[in-house]
């Protein structure tokens, strides 16, 4: 069994010791054009020309959640794509939601701004009940995001294709009960895949719904920055539609410097940092797939398996 590591803008090498000590005797090396055809393959970003080299691979193993620049290659028929279920993703989300959350909930950059003056300020506590979350996506890192934020005491809604149902949170599904679940959510955050479906999703006709329509909203997205029309934002910021926006994931990244949104008073950037690929736990998950594969198992046994007509 031959496996190819190819990750474009990260460096390879660790991957490849701790694939070569998880399966021993199993040959792994960096991919190079022209090399012996894999049987899987270990990606992030791989190119065309990858994949065309590759006319055996059976299962292409992504070092991360997101699958869309995966499904957007020509693959050899029975290439199976298998995403990470979690790898310690999913509770680093689940912090960074919750920061953003509470941060805006609690007003603290207005008391940062109080310290930077010298000024001891007050605010009058604002009521949780008044501040419900919906979650825009319950797969395994939307349902940890929701769970945990349920954990502070906010009111959650949880949005997703297909019904989901989960212990204290409040539940909306399908095209048919999207407009309710806005309505129902006063911050709104973005865990969904990337798929035709849900690109541009937050745009100014679906943000206006947000709260009701009433003021106040805010946005956190993690998810991909394809799902915001990104031009549709600070208009509603400076019109005061919107509160404001933590953004994790952009259109073009790196955020290029020109970019309104380093600038904007009510937008918090941060560089695609919510939830970071912990190697060591992602090559555990990784080998134990390939083990159950040439052990006899499905694809379809597996967790992570990508459908490729629905995108995730």
């Amino acid at each position: 069994m031959r496996i190819t590591v190819c990750l474009t803008d990260t460096r390879p090498e660790a991957w490849v010791s701790g694939l070569r000590a998880a399966l021993p005797g199993v040959e792994v090396d960096v991919w190079a054009p022209g090399a012996p055809p894999a049987d899987h393959a270990v990606v992030w970003a791989p190119p065309q020309a990858f994949i065309d080299q590759q006319p055996a691979l059976r299962g292409l193993f992504n070092i991360g959640a997101g699958v869309d620049a995966l499904l957007r290659l020509a693959l050899p028929p029975q290439t199976r794509i298998v995403r990470l279920d979690d790898a310690g993703m999913s509770v680093q989300m689940a912090e960074y939601v919750c920061h953003a959350l509470i941060r805006h909930f609690r007003e603290f950059d207005g008391y940062a701004a109080d310290a930077r003056e010298a000024r001891w300020g007050y605010r009058k506590p604002l009521s949780r009940r008044d501040f419900p979350v919906g979650v825009m996506g319950l797969g395994a890192l939307g349902e940890r995001v929701a769970r945990t934020v349920a954990q502070f005491d906010f009111p959650v809604n949880g949005w997703s294709r297909t019904p989901k149902p989960i212990d204290g949170i409040r539940g909306f599904a399908g095209a048919e009960n999207f407009d309710a679940f806005l309505a129902a959510s006063r911050v709104l955050v973005c865990l969904l895949p990337l798929t035709p479906d849900t690109r541009g999703i937050m745009r100014h006709e679906t943000l206006m719904k947000l709260h009701g329509g009433r003021p106040g909203g805010y946005v956190i997205n993690v998810a991909r920055g394809a799902h915001l029309v990104e031009a549709d934002l600070i208009p509603l910021l400076d019109a005061g539609q919107l509160a404001g926006a933590a953004l994790d994931v952009f259109e073009t990244e790196p955020l290029p410097p020109a970019h309104p949104f380093w600038r904007h008073p009510k937008i918090e950037v941060t560089p695609h940092a919510s939830a970071r690929t912990l190697r060591e736990e992602s090559i555990a998950q990784i080998a134990g797939k390939i083990r159950a594969v040439e052990a006899g198992a499905g694809f379809d046994t597996l967790a992570g398996v990508v459908d490729a007509r629905r995108g995730y």
